[in-house]
This record gives C-alpha cells, sequence and structure tokens, in this order.
C-alpha cells in the first residue's frame, strides 16, 4: 500500500496543538471590518478549536 499524503490545503489550515487538538484562524475577519463591531472583531482575533467527530477527520488528513 502506498503512503498517505498530507493534504495540503488542510495543511495551510489548520494546525495540531501538543494536546492533539486542532487550531484554527476564524473567519470573517480578513476585510469589510469597518462595518463590524470592535468587540465582533476583537473576538474573530481568538483563535478557535475543533473536538470531536470533525477534528478526528481534520487530524486523519495532516498526518499523511
Amino acid at each position: 500500500m502506498p503512503k498517505q499524503k498530507t493534504h495540503k490545503g488542510t495543511k495551510k489550515r489548520f494546525k495540531l496543538t501538543a494536546t492533539g487538538k486542532v487550531r484554527y484562524r476564524k473567519s470573517f475577519a480578513g476585510h469589510l471590518m469597518s462595518s463590524k463591531s470592535g468587540n465582533r472583531k476583537r473576538n474573530l482575533r481568538k483563535a478557535a478549536y475543533l473536538t470531536g467527530a470533525v477534528a478526528k477527520k481534520i487530524n486523519s488528513l495532516l498526518s499523511g
């Protein structure tokens, strides 16, 4: 059997933490920020984490 390759699109968007959580950047923070409140923009700066079945799927795509 050939080895599984790392999914390059996933590699650019997600990062595994030391404890195995999947970290990603929140969406809607790239442009058109003037219409968003300061509180919303501040929350968008924070990293978000995936858990459960979705994290398992991302983990399999990253472990190539």
